[in-house]
């Protein structure tokens, strides 16, 4: 049953996402000068690329399910936005969504503890920055993708 659409709200997080990925784009720059420094200063210039190397092919490896999440949430929050959903309806959008916070921020706490727990080696260092940056980058563009195309279609996805 399709309300009303109201889309603003997604709309505000499409842009506040957009400011953080400018944000994010600006320390993925600054932490690869650094560590690029540190390689030369060991003399190991080549483990730059490396790294660059290695942290792209963990992305390729995770685009796919970071793809399909991003996209149900995008599908989630605009259902979100219609004016006559039943008690039940939101309830089990709630649900999900309280699921879906508790995914990315199990990706976090790995991700910080792998970083943590890790050797401080630059080349293992830089590939835990590099691959948590490029995920986060990752989700957030393609919820803004999923976001502005399902608002372009302007109907209300089903749960």
């Amino acid at each position: 049953m399709p309300g009303t659409l109201n889309f603003k709200k997604v709309a505000k997080t499409i842009k506040i996402f957009a400011v953080a990925q400018v944000g994010l784009v600006a320390m993925l720059v600054y932490v690869a000068v650094v560590f690029q420094r540190q390689f030369q200063a060991t003399g190991k210039a080549e483990g730059f690329m490396y790294a660059v190397i290695a942290a792209c092919v963990i992305q390729l490896a995770l685009f796919f399910p970071i793809f399909k999440f991003s996209g149900k949430e995008a599908e989630r929050d605009l259902a979100l936005t219609s004016t006559n959903l039943s008690k039940d309806e939101i309830k089990a959008f709630s649900k999900k969504k309280r699921y879906s916070d508790i995914i990315k921020f199990s990706v976090f706490c790995f991700y910080a503890m792998f970083i943590l727990q890790a050797p401080k080696i630059p080349l293992i260092l830089s590939v835990l920055f590099f691959s948590f940056m490029l995920t986060v980058l990752t989700y957030l563009q393609c919820y803004n993708f999923a976001a502005r195309k399902l608002m372009k279609q302007g109907t209300t996805p089903r749960a």
